[in-house]
């Protein structure tokens, strides 16, 4: 939940994120089917929660989550539902973004939500006391880190490793930035993309899909399993 990349190349989207957690809470489910709210949606599964940081439907909508908005902010310790869930819920709705604009936040930890459907690329984030959508040019590339675990310092630096990465190649694809999520940071087990923080808070899993002609496949490594989940939609 704390990295997300959106690649854009020779007409196809690949978004990848890296889901950091604390240690204590239990790895993920691997990528399923599952109905919710009458709709069929793939999602690796918190069950803890119930929810996910990562959601596709059958129309290669897709939506990735993060914690925290635009800056840090400190946590209540009690909210009234999941991010995870409210996700679940966006992306359930028969518009996911018609969804997000009705939908009542109140008492929501803040969070943000990156959706892609129909080939338009949205920002979308929820402050505690307001909602942000943002449209973002599905034909650039992006990068975010979570505002809870990483500075601004930081997510700039982030914003540059990419900038590199992707520099001079004519082609980016799915592997490129399966690799870029493994290894960028050059091993900084604090700020990299791969995080150990004292083995309390640690990088658990990279998932990504690959959308082209709205048609999507997912993929997800467990990092704690070292196993991977492939899912073609």
């Amino acid at each position: 939940m704390c990295t997300v990349t959106y690649i854009w190349a020779n007409g196809r989207a690949i978004i990848t994120s890296n889901r950091d957690e604390h240690v204590n809470r239990p790895a993920s489910l691997s990528p399923q089917s599952y109905m919710v709210h009458g709709k069929r949606l793939i999602f690796p599964k918190d069950p803890q929660a119930g929810g996910t940081w990562f959601v596709t439907d059958e129309a290669a909508n897709v939506g990735v989550l993060l914690n925290g908005a635009a800056v840090r902010h400190i946590s209540r310790g009690s909210y009234v539902k999941s991010r995870g869930l409210v996700l679940l819920d966006i992306i359930a709705g028969s518009s996911p973004i018609e969804t997000w604009h009705a939908y009542n936040l109140t008492g929501i930890e803040p969070f943000t939500i990156i959706l892609m459907q129909q080939g338009k690329l949205y920002q979308l984030r929820w402050d505690f006391i307001q909602k942000e959508t943002l449209v973002l040019d599905a034909t650039e590339n992006h990068i975010w880190s979570s505002s809870t675990l990483y500075s601004k310092e930081i997510q700039e630096e982030r914003k540059e490793w990419l900038a590199a990465f992707v520099a001079g190649k004519e082609d980016i694809d799915a592997e490129d930035m399966k690799y870029f999520h493994m290894y960028a940071g050059n091993g900084n087990e604090k700020n990299g993309l791969i995080i150990n923080r004292n083995d309390i808070m640690k990088t658990f899993s990279i998932t990504q899909t690959v959308i082209e002609q709205n048609k999507a496949a997912l993929f997800h490594y467990d990092l704690l399993e070292e196993a991977s989940f492939p899912t073609h939609l």
